[in-house]
C-alpha cells in the first residue's frame, strides 16, 4: 500500500526565497498589534476564521492526552527529524508523545505522487478515513479533495465526538455493540448513545471532540527551497489542529504561508503557537469561535508578557 521507502527523497534546500512586498494591506504581527494598540480580538479573531476548519456542526478538535507520530517513505534521518519535531511540538502543548513501538496516530508520508498516493489510500482503506459515524470527518467533498490536486503537502484527520462528562463515545459507530433487533420483523436497528444533559448553557456542549488520526501526505518533488525545519512545524500545525487547506493567512506571519509567501514562514510564528495553545486551552465542551478566539488573544497575551523585554536584557552581563 505504502511503496518501499525512498531513500534520501526528500531534498530539502536552504531557504534562498528573497522576501517580497505583499499585495494587499499590512502584515499582522503579534508585537507590533500589542506595541501599537490595535484590537488583538479583532485580529485573533480574524485569524481563527481563516485557520480553524472544525467538522461542520462540532466544535474544535484536539488530541486528548498524547500522540504517536510514525513517519513512511523518508530516509531515516529525514523521517526521525519529522517524528522528533512534530512530537516535541505536541509535548510543549501539554501532550504526551509516545515513544516507539506504537501505533501511529499522525502518520507523515513522502510521495513522489501525492494524489496518487492519497487516492491508493483511501481506495483500499476507505475506513481509515471515513469511519461512518456522524461528526467525525470534512465529508466527501473534502475527502475528493484530499485524493486529488497538486499540492506540496495534504492532509486529512479524523475526530470523535465524546460525552464532555464521562468521555464515552457520542456518536453511533458502524458495528459498535448496542445493535437492538425488533421482535417483530427482525430487522436491526442500531441506536446512537444517550447523552444526559447536565447544564442549561449555550457556552457549553454536552460533546467534546477529540482527534482520532491525522494522516498527512507530503510531495517530495513540491518543495523546492523549503528547509527541512520549516516542513516539520508546517505538519505540526496541520496535524496538531483542524487546519483549513484554504486558510488565506498572507496578513498575518504563520507557517501556513510556507508555500505561498516563505519569507512569512520561517517556522511556527507567535500567531501559530499562540492559536495551538489557545485550542488546547479552552476547557473541554466549549465551543464556538468567539470562545476561541478569547483564547487565542489571552494566549497571545501571555507569551507576549512572558518573553523577556530589549530594556530588561540591555546592560545583563
Amino acid at each position: 500500500m505504502i511503496v518501499a521507502l525512498l531513500a534520501a527523497s526528500l531534498a530539502l534546500a536552504p531557504q534562498t526565497a528573497s522576501a517580497s512586498e505583499q499585495d494587499e494591506g499590512p502584515v499582522y504581527r503579534v508585537e507590533e498589534i500589542i506595541v501599537e494598540g490595535r484590537r488583538l480580538d479583532e485580529a485573533a479573531g480574524l485569524f481563527v476564521a481563516e485557520v480553524a476548519a472544525p467538522v461542520q456542526g462540532r466544535g474544535p478538535a484536539r488530541w486528548d492526552d498524547g500522540v504517536c507520530v510514525g513517519a513512511a517513505n523518508f530516509s531515516p534521518e529525514v523521517g526521525q527529524y519529522l517524528v522528533d519535531r512534530v512530537s516535541d511540538v505536541a509535548r510543549d502543548l501539554g501532550l504526551r508523545g509516545h515513544e516507539p513501538p506504537c501505533e501511529p496516530s499522525i502518520l507523515i508520508i513522502g510521495a513522489a505522487d501525492a494524489a496518487a498516493m492519497a487516492d491508493e489510500l483511501v481506495a483500499s482503506r476507505p475506513m481509515l478515513f471515513r469511519v461512518g459515524g456522524g461528526g467525525m470527518d470534512q465529508g466527501l467533498s473534502a475527502l475528493n479533495a484530499f485524493r486529488t490536486g497538486e499540492r506540496p503537502v495534504r492532509w486529512w484527520n479524523v475526530s470523535l465526538p465524546l460525552d464532555s462528562d464521562t468521555g464515552e463515545i457520542g456518536v453511533r459507530l458502524p458495528g459498535a455493540a448496542g445493535a437492538t433487533v425488533n421482535l417483530v420483523d427482525g430487522a436491526v436497528f442500531d441506536y446512537a448513545p444517550i447523552i444526559r444533559r447536565t447544564t442549561a448553557s449555550r457556552l457549553r456542549e454536552d460533546l467534546r471532540d477529540v482527534l482520532k488520526r491525522s494522516v498527512v501526505i507530503i510531495d517530495v518533488d513540491l518543495l523546492d527551497g523549503i528547509t527541512l525545519a520549516q516542513l516539520a512545524d508546517y505538519v505540526a500545525m496541520v496535524s496538531l489542529a483542524q487546519v483549513s487547506p484554504e486558510a488565506d493567512t498572507g496578513r498575518f506571519e504563520s507557517i501556513l504561508n510556507l508555500f505561498e509567501a516563505p519569507e512569512l514562514a520561517g517556522g511556527l510564528s507567535a500567531w501559530d503557537i499562540a492559536y495551538l495553545r489557545g485550542l488546547y486551552a479552552i476547557q473541554p465542551g466549549y465551543v464556538g469561535s468567539a470562545v476561541q478566539a478569547d483564547a487565542l488573544g489571552d494566549a497571545i497575551l501571555r507569551a507576549y508578557r512572558a518573553a523577556p523585554r530589549a530594556d530588561e536584557t540591555d546592560g545583563a552581563e
